[in-house]
């Protein structure tokens, strides 16, 4: 028998980004539940934060993420950037460093989700355990 193995809108393979991506998506979409305000807050994945020569770290893209700067020692796995402008409110989670942290999907899922509260927290000005009261608790 001949045919596709999967329907055309169903993919075979999903890469590791949009795997990644997912998780980052529905964790903002658990959140979006307890939180309705969230809907209008943009979840970006960045695959890491850019750090220079001298080892500072900094951030900038052409998305319009302001610059930011971190130790260079302890690399962030989130951040968030406040409305400017006609951008909205934006949380960013780096992907590699929150995998490198992971071994398994689970955990990734559980790390991608305590970034995404943390980020939340902040921008919201609660407690992170206010935010998801499961937070820490997986």
């Amino acid at each position: 028998m001949r045919g596709p193995i999967a329907p055309p809108q169903v993919p075979l393979s999903v890469s590791r980004g949009e795997a990644f991506v997912d998780l980052v998506h529905d964790s903002a979409e658990r959140l979006e539940r307890l939180w309705p305000q969230l809907s209008a807050v943009d979840f970006v994945v960045r695959e890491v934060p850019v750090t220079t020569r001298d080892g500072r770290g900094t951030m900038s893209d052409s998305e319009g993420l302001d610059a930011f700067e971190f130790d260079g020692e302890t690399v962030p796995l989130g951040r968030y950037v406040a409305a400017h402008g006609d951008a909205p409110d934006r949380i960013v989670v780096y992907r590699r460093p929150v995998e490198i942290r992971t071994k398994t999907r689970d955990e990734r899922a559980l790390l991608v989700h305590e970034v995404v509260v943390e980020q939340v927290a902040e921008l919201l000005g609660l407690a992170p355990e206010s935010v998801d009261p499961r937070y820490g608790q997986d």
